[in-house]
């Protein structure tokens, strides 16, 4: 069996796509997942499982999520060591996480527009684009970030974003052993 992570896009934010954490563990373990752990309520979630294939996994959470609860979630499907690399890669990781912010991209943004967002970017803000993932450090906040704001429409990309502190908790998550 090997350790996944799922996280989902826009669950529980503004009153919106309200799932509870012992649902969504329900529904999860409904389908097949062992050791189902979720980390706050904006649905981060490690797993095990013997799928292989992360995009099976999401579909698969997804439809089980619609079918329960009545909207389908973006989700994102990581195993365990890209949650590992993906902080190891953290260019901001000496900085207070709760400041850098990691977004997790449903594909590589091969069409982004970095020119642009370096001008939304403010004189305090840094970012570095790796792959399926962009980190940004926002030592003023997320909130009046205006380069976050506008991110997706320059990435070209769907995405979700959780803080570093956040990351670091889910990927503690992994090293924990499953229950026998």
């Amino acid at each position: 069996m090997a350790t996944w992570v799922a996280l989902l896009g826009s669950v529980n934010v503004g009153g919106a796509n309200k799932l509870a954490m012992k649902e969504l563990r329900r529904i999860l373990g409904d389908i097949g997942y062992d050791d189902v752990r979720t980390y706050i309520q904006s649905g981060n979630c490690v797993f095990e499982s013997k799928e292989t294939e992360a995009g099976k996994i999401g579909g698969a959470i997804a439809s089980a999520i619609e079918k329960s609860a009545g909207f389908k979630p973006a989700t994102y499907v990581f195993r365990d060591a890209e949650i590992t690399d993906i902080l190891g890669e953290n260019p901001f990781r000496d900085s207070d996480p709760k400041k850098v912010q990691i977004f997790f991209l449903a594909e590589p943004a091969v069409n982004a527009d970095l020119d642009a967002l370096e001008e939304l970017a403010s004189e305090s803000e840094t970012f570095r684009l790796v792959d399926r993932v962009l980190f940004l450090h926002a030592p003023d906040g997320i909130g009046r970030s205006k380069l976050a704001a506008k991110l997706g429409k320059h990435l070209g990309v769907a995405m979700t974003a959780r803080n570093a502190n956040t990351v670091g908790e889910i990927a503690k998550m992994c090293e924990e052993k499953p229950t026998e």
